[in-house]
């Protein structure tokens, strides 16, 4: 596996291998009683799913405090809480309401030591329970507007907020429609896994008056 990441120029320590390879194992174990991902694309796990949300590293490579909404399967927020372990600073808030993925993203981080704390808690009401962080990350979530509206009250809290999001091929008409409500500074990094994918880098999130 290390070969694969490396094709992506996303090699890792032998460490951060090993807790990725446990946390592959507990998710194909998982996966045959939860739907965690799409099906069609579990053959696919570390190079659409590892591999891609590994490339965040290459945005933020330094540690703080993460939220990550809507964490599903894990991606990104289990791949980052694995990679602040090396660290030994940082810590992931994974937001997931459903309790089912909950229960696996609780047992990811026990298994392979992360750094991360889950909380099976709705998306809107978040806000209210978890403190401004220093970046949200998001991964086939909603409409960049959407997220915006979510992610509004930490932005407000913490003006240096850093957000991540991963976006298809769609993604510029999302950015000019979130133009209509919303100033912000954008960075378009292409994705080294997925043609026509981006990573929306974005900062200084205000909402017009």
């Amino acid at each position: 596996m290390q070969k694969i990441l490396a094709e992506y120029g996303l090699a890792v320590s032998r460490e951060t291998l090993d807790r990725l390879t446990q946390f592959a194992e507990l998710f194909i174990k998982w996966s045959k009683s939860i739907n965690l991902i799409a099906p069609s694309t579990q053959d696919q796990l570390w190079t659409r799913h590892v591999a891609d949300s590994l490339q965040l590293r290459n945005i933020i490579d330094r540690p703080g405090r993460w939220i990550d909404l809507g964490s599903g399967g894990g991606f990104p927020g289990i791949i980052t809480a694995i990679l602040l372990a090396e660290h030994g600073q940082g810590w992931v808030d994974l937001v997931e309401s459903n309790n089912k993925k909950a229960s696996f993203l609780r047992m990811a981080l026990a298994e392979t030591a992360a750094r991360g704390t889950v909380h099976p808690v709705r998306i809107e009401d978040a806000a209210s329970k978890l403190p401004a962080p220093d970046f949200i990350s998001a991964r086939a979530l909603a409409e960049l507007d959407l997220l915006f509206d979510h992610v509004q009250p930490w932005a407000s809290a913490n003006p240096k907020l850093q957000l991540v999001f991963h976006k298809g091929r769609d993604y510029q008409a999302e950015v000019d429609k979130a133009r209509g409500r919303w100033d912000f500074d954008l960075l378009k990094h292409p994705s080294v896994v997925e043609a026509d994918s981006v990573i929306l880098e974005i900062t200084s999130l205000t909402r017009r008056v």
